[in-house]
């Protein structure tokens, strides 16, 4: 057993997807925090609510600061993020008379989140790829196969027969509904978070909107009302990433069925046996319903992070940390072991 296996050593070979994981490393979050910080600066010094001076000596400090990672582990364990540390070594940094400009008006979620959807925005993409890969992998089954004969199974009995393309087709057309999926909730999921200590950003006064604008183009993120306590954004993507990984599940199912039957189905490079070496073990499919069950069970926890107390919630933010993350890396295993086990189809049908 293991903390987590999408990056463990060894159970990551089969479970992990190397370029999500690496959006959620320390260096990445660290990067997208620092990103954060000089963004806001420019932002506010471009808006004037800081001088241009400070504006030079943060982005100056900024491009050789490279933080104090022990110290930061000490802040988390103090002040539950690593923020207030952060800040206060990139105060030290930048010096008098300059640091005081810094993460001027911010709080520490607005540095948090807005890292997050950072991060996110090529995580996005890369599933997007991901997805079409299959559907395209999909469509090929479909041409290559379509045609032949599958006798269809309802309710595990057999039923009447069908063509290959009459199974096919209900493992692409989710899929391509996933696609439109992601497209219309990107617009809402990929939005700075900037609302200060209480959500009101009382320190920017009436130029608050203009910063906060300024602040979401320079990161290449959409503008939007703080959404300090308003998760649903966040919940919708995870149940986007468990629809995919439901979806993405059922193929796996079938094809362990089809396995199981021996004759509707070949595929090569199964997975051996240490006991039985005459065995190929449908160790790819097996997987997929595997990611399938966990995202639909960590959904459950995305829903309770909604539950934030008054303007935010310790506590829901933290249970957000613990499962979004593995919910991603597991949706993109799940798109790259299916994409892999449509390509070792080798025949389909009779």
């Amino acid at each position: 057993m293991t903390l987590s296996p999408f990056d463990h050593p060894l159970m990551s070979g089969l479970l992990g997807d190397e370029e999500a994981a690496r959006h959620f490393s320390v260096e990445a979050e660290i990067a997208a925090m620092l990103t954060f910080e000089r963004a806001l600066a420019e932002a506010q010094a471009e808006s004037g609510v800081i001088p241009h001076e400070a504006e030079a000596a943060i982005v100056m400090a900024l491009a050789s600061f490279r933080p104090d990672t022990a110290k930061l582990r000490a802040g988390v364990a103090r002040d539950g993020v690593a923020v207030p540390e952060l800040v206060r070594q990139i105060k030290t940094a930048v010096g008098e008379p300059h640091g005081q400009w810094v993460h001027f008006g911010a709080t520490s979620q607005d540095v948090i989140d807005t890292a997050l959807m950072l991060r996110l925005k090529p995580v996005v993409e890369h599933l997007g790829l991901l997805l079409t890969e299959n559907i395209v992998r999909f469509a090929s089954l479909e041409e290559q196969f379509g045609k032949k004969a599958l006798m269809a199974m309802t309710r595990m009995q057999p039923a009447i027969p069908i063509q290959v393309s009459d199974r096919v087709r209900p493992w692409q057309a989710p899929l391509q509904r996933h696609q439109l999926r992601l497209t219309e909730q990107s617009g809402r999921l990929l939005v700075v978070q900037f609302g200060g200590a209480a959500g009101t950003l009382e320190k920017l006064g009436d130029k608050a909107e203009l910063v906060r604008a300024a602040l979401a183009a320079r990161l290449g993120l959409a503008d939007a009302p703080q959404w300090h306590s308003q998760r649903d954004a966040l919940a919708d993507f995870a149940g986007w990433l468990s629809l995919v990984t439901g979806s993405i599940g059922k193929f796996g199912q079938d094809m362990a069925l089809m396995a199981q039957a021996g004759t509707d189905i070949a595929l090569s490079g199964g997975g051996s046996s240490s006991a039985m070496p005459h065995k190929q073990n449908p160790v790819k499919a097996e997987a997929l319903v595997a990611l399938a069950r966990f995202n639909a069970t960590q959904l459950s926890g995305m829903h309770q992070a909604l539950v934030h107390e008054q303007e935010r919630s310790g506590a829901a933010w933290t249970l957000e940390w613990l499962l979004l993350p593995q919910m991603v890396v597991a949706t993109a295993a799940a798109l790259r072991l299916a994409a892999e086990l449509a390509g070792q189809i080798e025949s389909l049908g009779h």
